[in-house]
Order: C-alpha cells, then structure tokens, then sequence
C-alpha cells in the first residue's frame, strides 16, 4: 500500500488513524452502556485541563455531527436500545469525526431509509470535493451508480475487473460478481396457496403500530414493506412474542398465541429470523455449530445431557444445507463473514422445521451471490408449504420474492398489493402515505 506515493505501514488501528483513515463498518460496534456522544469520541474525549473530559464541549461537537448529518439523536442517549439505523449514524458520525482523508464505507446504508442515505451521500460528496478520497463496499447497485466514478469488481478474495462506472450496467456487473443473470437473483417459484397459518387480527401497540390486521398462507412469501420506522420489525416482534402488543390477537393454524411468549410461538410453529443477527441471532463467541442447534437442545439432549456428537451431526445436516462457507464449525461464529452468519441464523430456525417463517431483512449486508442462495430457499420453502412472512426495505427484492406485498406507514397497514399489479411505482407510493388502501 501507498499513501501520496510513500509505502504506507500499519502496525494497527491507530496507525491507520494518524494516517488520515477512518472506517465505517458493516456492523455496528458500539459500547451499549455509554452515551452516544461517549462512543463518537471513544479514547480521544476533549479535555478540560490536564485530567477531567469535557463533557459539554463532548455533546456540543456530537451535535455538530449529526447536524452535519441531518439526523436529530440525543448525544446524552445510552446506545442501548438504538436501531440498527441509529447505530450505523452513531457510527457514521464517528467516522467523519475523525476528518479522514481516505473514508472507507462497509455497507454504510443497509439500514438507513432513503432520505438518510441522500443526506449521507450529500456529506460525501462534499468530502470529495474537499479532496477526501472514499472506498464504497457496497451491494447496492443503484447507490454504487449515484456515487461512485470507479467500480472494483471482486469475487472470492480476487481482483475481477476495474472499470469507469458510466462504461458498465447493472447486468454486467452481476455477471462479473456471481457468474448468472441478475435474473437468477430471484428464483421465485409459483406456489398454490394453502390453508391460512398465521392470522393477525387489529394488532395495537399504542404509539408504534395500530390496527394491523392480515393473514399469510401456507405457500405464500408475503413481504412486509416500508419506509424504516413504518413499524414493520415492531409488528414481527410482536407476532413473535418478543414485544408486547395492547390490543388485538394471533392466531397459528387456527390456535390462538397467548402474548409476549416467544417460547409460545416455538412451540406453535414460528420462526424469526431478527434484522439484527449480531444483537438478537447468535450468540457471538460461541462456536458454529452451538449457534446452529441452540434452538433444537432440548430436542437433541438425553436424560438432559447434550453430547457433542449430536449437535455435530444436526448442525453438519444444516450448515451443508445453506452452504455454509466455514473453516471448523468448532470456530466461534464471529470468525464468519456477514452473509455465513446470516445462514447460521437461517441454519438455527430451518431446523425446528417451522410451519410461519418471519425472515427481517433477510439479505441485509451480504453479497449478491449469498442474496440469490437466501432466496432460493425462501422460494423452496414455500413450495414446502411454509407460510413465509419477509420484512424488506429492498424494493427489487419485494418484487422479486412476494405473492403479495403489505405496505406499512407510520403504523398502520395502508395497502395490499397483489403481485402482478405491484411496482416500485405503487409500493413508494403507499410508503409514504400517498396510495390507497386496495
């Protein structure tokens, strides 16, 4: 590596700090017991005299940021509790705290609506034109476009091809990526609906969600769409006992879910897959295969007692399944990458043998190759009989997957979209509050 022509030598972080660096990564790595304005100046807090930190001079220059950002978050609020959206800000404005003279961004919008990405891109630009040089890793073929005058293509840890970005499409870019058509990425296969198997009746939670009502059959991938904060991860959350809910009813195959009992929701025959699989999916430093069989240990135990050799076996059987790209699956699941850790989640629920299968944001953060394999077994499920409930705030994925689209807006379910008649077009436009109910 050079950096203005010198061969640039970085024995850690805080070499690439001092040299003008600073990432935005993936995944969000904030301390949940401090502050927000604590976690943007972790380790290089302003100081009043020699000894005491700042604090008012810490919060100030917070607010600058996210101001800078157009976001409106509280730099006393504990980061316990926060969005992925909110988090990946928090973490975006601790990169450009640093006044960074190369800005690497690991899939920095995969949270984040659409007016939040345009004020984040508005601030890059912005950077660029100060002379800041910026490395996009991104699977967002729209945004790489907007943004972007170069694009690297890699696959399997190798150099693909460089081009200027005006010289290629779309379509040549998935084929340099994962070697198909970017009609392969949806492998949507036609299903016969069945019986009804989940049954949401005016489900209530004052203040986040009101009235929702719908139903999914088994076959069918409803997708559940929406601007980020229409409430969409809230109702799933309830559905799965997760989050109480004030008013309203469940029903699996006919059998009513008592509330806020996720254990209940196993046992009946739900899955969730949460939109954050680092949080709320795995337990991190534990191995693979203990995250892969942790919902079946009851099941896989004798006498109460769980042998080695049995998780082995059941968490062989799935990780095979989903294809799962590991060394050892004695390996912790921190050592996988994202899209590898969202198949173990996948490899964790798919065992129960689920009859409703929640996925929230299912290709959130992973490559375009890993996109397609999830949603050939969302589609093959479903030809199984599953009832698959798919919440997503990527448009080509709703229309590529869903039998039939419920769109959500600041809590209340405002339209259904049947797939033929449903389009980027109609689906915005009930987003934000603009189409009819139908």
């Amino acid at each position: 590596m050079t950096l203005d022509g010198e061969p640039l030598l970085l024995g850690g972080p805080a070499d690439a700090r001092a040299a003008g660096i600073a990432v935005i990564y993936q995944e969000p790595t904030l301390f949940p017991d401090l502050s927000v304005a604590e976690n943007i100046f972790m380790g290089r807090q302003p100081l009043r005299g020699l000894r005491r930190i700042d604090g008012a001079a810490m919060r100030q220059r917070a607010a600058e940021l996210f101001a800078r950002l157009g976001v409106h978050l509280d730099p006393d609020r504990p980061a316990r509790g926060l969005s992925i959206a909110d988090q990946q800000l928090v973490e975006i404005a601790k990169a450009l705290s640093f006044d960074a003279r190369i800005l690497i961004m690991d899939e920095p919008t995969a949270a984040l609506s659409g007016v939040e990405v345009e004020r984040l891109f508005a601030v890059v630009r912005s950077l660029r034109e100060h002379g800041a040089a910026v490395l996009f890793i991104s699977h967002r073929f729209d945004e790489v476009f907007a943004l972007c005058q170069r694009i690297t293509v890699m696959r399997d840890g190798r150099w693909v091809s460089s081009d200027r970005a005006e010289d290629l499409d779309v379509s040549t870019l998935v084929r340099r990526m994962v070697g198909r058509e970017v009609s392969q990425l949806f492998p949507k296969e036609e299903t016969r609906a069945g019986e009804v198997l989940l049954d949401v009746r005016h489900l209530t939670r004052d203040g986040v969600f009101e009235d929702v009502s719908f139903a999914v059959r088994g076959g069918e991938i409803v997708a559940l769409a929406g601007l980020v904060g229409a409430g969409r991860s809230e109702v799933v959350r309830a559905v799965f006992g997760v989050d109480r809910y004030d008013s309203g009813e469940i029903r699996v195959g006919g059998t009513r879910l008592p509330r806020g009992r996720p254990a209940a929701a196993m046992a009946a025959g739900v899955a969730l897959v949460p939109e954050d699989r680092r949080q709320q999916g795995l337990v991190m430093e534990l191995s693979i295969e203990r995250n892969a069989t942790l919902t079946r240990r009851w099941s896989l135990s004798r006498l109460g007692l769980l042998g080695r050799g049995a998780e082995r076996r059941a968490a062989q059987t799935w990780t095979r399944r989903l294809q799962v790209k590991a060394g050892r699956l004695a390996d912790p699941v921190s050592t996988l990458s994202g899209g590898n850790q969202q198949k173990v989640v996948l490899a964790k629920w798919l065992s129960t043998m689920p009859k409703v299968l929640i996925v929230d944001e299912p290709t959130r953060g992973i490559d375009v190759g890993t996109k397609a394999e999830v949603h050939r077994l969302m589609s093959q499920l479903a030809g199984e009989g599953v009832a698959v409930l798919m919440v997503s705030s990527e448009l080509p994925e709703v229309l590529g997957m869903a039998d039939r689209v419920l769109v959500m807006h600041e809590g209340r379910l405002v339209s259904e979209i049947a797939r033929e008649a449903a389009d980027e077009e109609s689906v915005m436009l009930a987003a934000t509050g603009q189409g009819a109910k139908s």
